[in-house]
């Protein structure tokens, strides 16, 4: 992904490796409950998981992997924690409460990155709340429409699509225009081909560097895992 990551793979990290795999088992009986999207067969365990992850994240370059995805938090930051989301699915609402708070106590030490992963099998409107969300992000508001969406989750449809984007002041003709455009369709579909190089399961998803976190896992664990990252890229570092 960038010189950053090419040090902690040379670093002897391995255990993470190995504590990746014993996160995501643990999550394993959660995501059972946890909304799903159809795919071929899942990775048979996930030590193999995890190997995909790292394979696709370390292969690719840090730009190609942001895309024009919204961010937040220090675009210059060693640490990348991308978000696979859906508006509609009850466990990323949740989770985005969540990352409000991990999110502001780094800003200054992370890149927090949203992308779209609508299941539109069990979910109606994942698609079109995450084609009014890039359409609000082409006005500088992916954020605060994104709060407004999972604030209000149980009214998805198309009066609260256009109730949040007056209330923002959006320009409405250029919104309407944008979330109905090809190049909306374009962004959510690139979201969903990383999604599905990465094999995710289901929502939310989130991976920090190259490393899979399950997406049941409690707050105080994002934070030992980014202070375990943060500190191995600190010895990379420091003087030999």
């Amino acid at each position: 992904m960038d010189q950053v990551l090419a040090r902690l793979r040379a670093s002897k990290l391995l255990r993470w490796g190995i504590v990746a795999a014993l996160l995501v088992g643990i999550a394993v009986p959660m995501l059972i409950f946890l909304p799903r999207r159809n795919q071929a067969s899942p990775p048979p365990n996930p030590e193999a998981h995890q190997a995909i992850v790292t394979e696709v994240i370390t292969s690719s370059d840090r730009a190609s992997l942001l895309g024009s995805s919204p961010t937040k938090g220090n675009p210059n930051a060693p640490i990348v924690l991308f978000k696979f989301s859906d508006f509609e699915c009850p466990y990323c609402a949740v989770a985005a409460g969540n990352m409000k708070e991990f999110v502001g106590q780094h800003e200054d030490e992370i890149l927090y990155v949203y992308k779209h992963f609508p299941l539109t099998q069990i979910h109606p409107e994942a698609m079109p709340s995450a084609k009014a969300a890039w359409a609000a992000g082409q006005q500088g508001q992916f954020w605060l429409y994104h709060d407004g969406l999972f604030v209000n989750q149980n009214r998805l449809g198309e009066d609260l699509y256009v109730e949040l984007a007056e209330a923002m002041q959006l320009d409405m003709e250029q919104f309407n225009r944008d979330r109905t455009s090809a190049e909306a369709t374009a962004a959510i579909e690139q979201d969903l081909a990383l999604a599905e190089q990465l094999q995710l399961q289901g929502t939310p998803s989130f991976i920090m560097n190259d490393l899979l976190i399950p997406g049941g896992a409690p707050l105080p664990l994002f934070e030992e895992i980014f202070d375990q990252i943060n500190a191995a890229i600190q010895s990379q570092r420091e003087p030999q």
